[in-house]
């Protein structure tokens, strides 16, 4: 004589085991995973329209992302360019300047100190000017010595160049020292502004991405309307009717997000090599930058998400104002 299957009898009895439950939740939610993307399959055209445009909204603010991104790879070395001059006191001699620049150059801010002597700075002068005839004329050297640091790279902000143009003044052997830093905060500014622009873009593109997911999924409720008041008349919930068009909204989003990707990953394709090619007249081996694993990763996680958040709202919103007729 057979057993009873222990599964059958939980069943007959009304009661369930857990694994049994959690069994038949992801069973429904398997048939819901596939049923919606079955739906979406049958209907290729409407699909792909709304698909299409998800991705182009998710395209632009991926777009600018990297546009600031390769913006901030160009100039990153620029920064590294801005040099501070100090000119110490006069009289001075040689070994007094030697040492004010050993002294300078043993900060941990500076990455390197060069003393010019006021000769070498006379014949530079001389060179830079066109005065040269008129310099010749001149009985005495009327330049100082002069320090020229470059700031360590941990220490090439605006602001940490400007606290040590402010601690080298107060130096006793230094007369004035001049380092030009509007131009970097004029730089940062713009990209600060960039990156501004590239999150209230990526918002309202979102947003955008939420309302057409929304108004696809009402239009798919309302085509299916009989269908729900039948479900509900038979006892299904809201959360049971929700669950399909929560699905078919997270396909929407993540179709939107694997098509701004390829779209993103083209337009890099075809812009690398006229850059390339201008970045080569001016010396630098600047490559254009696509989107890193990180940025991929979060352009289709962010496209399924807002398409589960789009049909989230949407279909709660719908299926609360759906009731079965008596």
């Amino acid at each position: 004589m057979s057993r009873p299957n222990p599964a059958k009898v939980a069943y007959a009895s009304g009661r369930r085991s857990p694994l049994a439950a959690l069994s038949t939740w992801v069973e429904r939610h398997v048939q819901s995973l596939v049923s919606s993307l079955g739906k979406l399959v049958r209907q290729p055209f409407a699909s792909a329209l709304t698909i299409g445009v998800i991705g182009l909204g998710l395209a632009l603010p991926a777009c600018l992302h990297l546009v600031v991104v390769n913006a901030s790879a160009v100039t990153a070395g620029i920064e590294k360019t801005v040099q501070l001059s100090v000119y110490l006191k006069q009289p001075m001699t040689a070994e007094q300047a030697r040492k004010v620049r050993q002294g300078i150059d043993a900060r941990d801010d500076v990455l390197d100190a060069q003393l010019v002597t006021p000769a070498e700075g006379l014949k530079e002068f001389e060179e830079m000017s066109g005065f040269g005839e008129a310099l010749k004329a001149l009985d005495d050297n009327p330049l100082p010595y002069a320090i020229t640091i470059r700031p360590a790279p941990l220490f090439d902000s605006p602001e940490a160049i400007e606290s040590l143009s402010d601690e080298l003044e107060t130096l006793p052997e230094v007369e004035i020292v001049q380092v030009d830093t509007e131009w970097v905060r004029r730089l940062d500014a713009i990209l600060g502004a960039l990156e501004q622009v590239v999150l209230l873009a990526a918002g309202l593109l979102g947003l955008g991405v939420v309302v057409i997911v929304g108004n696809t999924i009402r239009l798919d409720i309302n085509g299916r309307r009989e269908e729900i008041e039948v479900i509900k008349l038979v006892g299904g919930s809201n959360a049971f009717v929700r669950r399909p068009f929560l699905y078919s909204g997270t396909w929407y989003g993540l179709g939107g997000g694997l098509l701004a990707w390829i779209l993103v990953s083209a337009a890099v394709g075809f812009l690398a090599g006229p850059i390339e090619k201008v970045a080569s007249l001016y010396a630098s081996s600047f490559r254009l930058q696509g989107l890193d694993p990180d940025g991929i990763l979060a352009l289709v996680a962010g496209g399924a998400l807002l398409g589960w958040v789009g049909s989230w709202v949407t279909a709660t919103y719908h299926l609360r104002r759906i009731e079965p007729r008596a």
